[in-house]
């Protein structure tokens, strides 16, 4: 495959990651964390270290504004909600895992 377009094909599945992500705004990162070892916060740590390997230079909250759609206060005010017994367990036995 021409690496242009491995290039453009990776970008375009990243833009429809962040869109479906979007659109699951009632599936929180702790889900996210719980199911698949990562979340939105991920994402964006994964965008700030990719630019700067890259020589471009983008804070974690500005990635954050491109991962979650909106700044993060705003998205956490409106979306997040308290993670329930049940998933702080099972987030803290993953973290324990040596797959973590």
């Amino acid at each position: 495959m021409d690496p242009n377009k491995q290039t453009e094909i990776e970008a375009a599945v990243l833009r429809r990651l962040l869109q479906h992500l979007d659109e699951r705004k009632d599936v929180q990162n702790i889900d996210l964390m719980n199911l698949a070892g990562f979340c939105r916060n991920c994402l964006s740590k994964w965008y700030v270290a990719a630019a700067e390997e890259r020589g471009e230079s983008i804070d974690y909250e500005g990635a954050r504004e491109i991962v979650y759609g909106m700044p993060y206060s705003e998205w956490k005010a409106r979306y997040q909600k308290e993670a329930t017994p049940e998933q702080k367990a099972a987030f803290e036995a993953s973290q324990k895992s040596p797959h973590a």
